[in-house]
């Protein structure tokens, strides 16, 4: 329901723009793609996971938790303090997620589960970034809320 709407708000968040072009960046409709991947990655994994379990935190927290108990800690902590943000491929993303979740997130957006790890491997530290502009996690009550706040 929601999913495109979530898939606009992180396609903005990521430099698409809303209003045109769109012909900068990381290939054009890049940042929407990466957006509508996203936001569908982040819904069914509220949907399988129940939000992640942690009382009153921040949306992203559950996708963090798995990217650190799958290794990837450094660079996920990396994208949320406020230095330079690491790398990570889509081999490491698709290793982190749930394959069901990641399948899901592929299918919503139309692209092979290969290509949904590959975008986000190149989405998330941008996002979680942009997310985390202090260093920390900003605490919503949905996702929505948390892309919302940061939008100027």
């Amino acid at each position: 329901m929601a999913g495109n709407d979530l898939g606009s708000l992180l396609g903005g968040l990521l430099g698409g723009s809303q209003s045109g072009s769109g012909t900068g960046g990381v290939g054009g409709s890049g940042s929407g793609s990466a957006g509508n991947i996203l936001g569908a990655l982040l819904g069914a994994l509220g949907g399988s996971n129940g939000g992640g379990g942690k009382e009153g935190g921040s949306p992203l927290d559950g996708l963090l938790d798995m990217l650190k108990k799958s290794g990837l800690g450094e660079q996920a902590e990396s994208w949320i303090g406020t230095g330079g943000n690491q790398p990570v491929s889509g081999a490491e993303v698709a290793r982190a997620l749930p394959d069901d979740a990641l399948q899901q997130a592929a299918g919503q957006a139309g692209v092979s589960p290969q290509e949904a790890a590959d975008t986000l491997a190149q989405a998330l530290p941008q996002a979680v970034d942009k997310l985390t502009p202090t260093g920390s996690l900003p605490r919503a009550a949905s996702l929505e809320d948390l892309v919302r706040q940061q939008q100027l």
